[in-house]
């Protein structure tokens, strides 16, 4: 009787903690929800894939960190410019872009096993942060334009949209600040739905389940040349997430497991969701806010989190609904959060201290120049300013302001040295 008792109270005690390690898995989902089918909407790519590969990412991510880190990877804004860019270049084909971020996820695990051979210290020095901070910067101006045009569909409600984000982000507290993206879409969509401009027929004619529309990579050079530099820019956020998770979390990540573990699980992330179709993945500051509120910081709910998302990647009337957001409401989100990008750059200058002299300032202002108006001056003066890779594609744009910035402040480094 008594062993009965307390089996039955044991297996009560193990059921309430497994639905409230539901509840936290379910809140993280919410938390990194929006900003990752985001990405494939503003792209072109699947929303369903991305969040397959998000989850599997995530996965392969606490394998490869000996499933001691608690985050959640989802798709990379980084990334989107490029991708559009490659996308025009291709007819609309985004498979060549899928070729590119696999070559991106692959430098990673390059630089991964070069960390492991060599140390932090030396990487640190190439990717100063008067080399990242302005590459940041030129990735979150850049996508400015995009989110403008989207908005420009009705600006009505992108800014209904976008004001509804940004009072929640500024004045809400705990969760409803974490959910003030997915908010915003949410009040943005009823709205539009309200107004007639959403094609609800869509989502009534769409299965309830369905197998993502998986697709495999192309490969070209040209492709490749213009994705793969964005790893540059990429390398710092991933350090500073990872640091900020240790950070909310109490623990060295960047020593154990290692930051050549976390780059690992990154890159081998990123090149299994380019082999599927999704977009290159990232580590989520999203999420780590969620660990910052709840206190939480059990690794297993954030696969947990990863299993819910593979499971919602095959509920297509989710797909479905996503693909009827207005053009609108995500142009005005976007701006929202293609400015807060453009604002973790000048974080980056600021939070490393970046002496203000001669050389940095020149690093510095060459990258925003040739990122931000390399394009431009190419189409003023005639001359293309960039690196020929064949007859139809340059490196251009932040790929090539990635390229200067870091040479020019390794030889300016040098030259201070002598």
């Amino acid at each position: 009787m008594v062993d009965n008792a307390i089996k039955k109270s044991s297996a009560f005690s193990l059921s309430i903690a497994n639905f409230k390690k539901g509840l936290l898995a379910i809140q993280h989902l919410i938390a990194m929800f929006g900003a990752t089918v985001l990405v494939p909407i503003v792209t072109g790519l699947n929303p369903s894939v991305a969040l397959f590969s998000a989850g599997v990412g995530t996965l392969i991510f606490h394998f490869c960190t000996k499933k001691k880190v608690p985050v959640f990877l989802g798709s990379s804004f980084a990334f989107i410019p490029v991708i559009l860019t490659v996308k025009e270049l291709f007819n609309g084909d985004l498979a060549y872009a899928q070729g590119g971020i696999f070559v991106a996820g692959l430098i990673y695990v390059l630089m991964s096993l070069l960390i492991n051979k060599i140390g932090i210290d030396r990487i640190q020095r190439v990717l100063a942060p008067q080399v990242i901070g302005p590459m940041i910067i030129v990735i979150g101006l850049n996508l400015l334009p995009v989110a403008l045009n989207m908005a420009s569909q009705n600006y009505t409600i992108a800014i209904i949209t976008l004001g509804i984000a940004l009072l929640l982000n500024l004045f809400g507290r705990g969760f409803l600040k974490q959910l003030s993206i997915l908010i915003g879409v949410i009040a943005g969509y009823m709205i539009s739905y309200k107004m007639g401009i959403v094609d609800a027929g869509i989502v009534k004619e769409a299965s309830l389940f369905a197998i993502p529309k998986f697709t495999l990579p192309k490969f070209d050079i040209g492709a490749i040349a213009i994705i793969a530099p964005v790893v540059l820019a990429v390398f710092m956020e991933h350090l500073g997430d990872i640091t900020t998770n240790g950070q909310v979390v109490g623990k060295d990540f960047i020593k154990d497991p290692g930051l050549n573990r976390t780059l690992l699980g990154d890159g081998l992330a990123t090149a299994f969701a380019a082999l599927i179709g999704g977009p290159a993945n990232t580590t989520y500051g999203e999420n780590t806010g969620v660990l910052a509120i709840t206190k939480n910081y059990d690794p297993s709910i954030l696969r947990l989190t990863a299993i819910f998302a593979i499971i919602l990647a095959f509920i297509s009337k989710v797909g479905s609904i996503l693909t009827t957001i207005p053009q609108a409401v995500m142009g005005g989100i976007s701006v929202m959060l293609f400015s807060m990008i453009a604002l973790v750059g000048v974080k980056t200058i600021k939070n490393n201290k970046v002496k203000f002299n001669f050389s940095n300032i020149l690093v510095m202002v060459t990258i925003l120049v040739l990122g931000l108006f390399s394009t431009k001056l190419s189409e003023i003066s005639g001359v293309v300013i960039g690196i020929p890779i064949s007859e139809t594609v340059q490196i251009t744009g932040l790929s090539f302001a990635a390229l200067v910035g870091i040479v020019l402040n390794v030889t300016l480094n040098k030259l201070n040295k002598e």
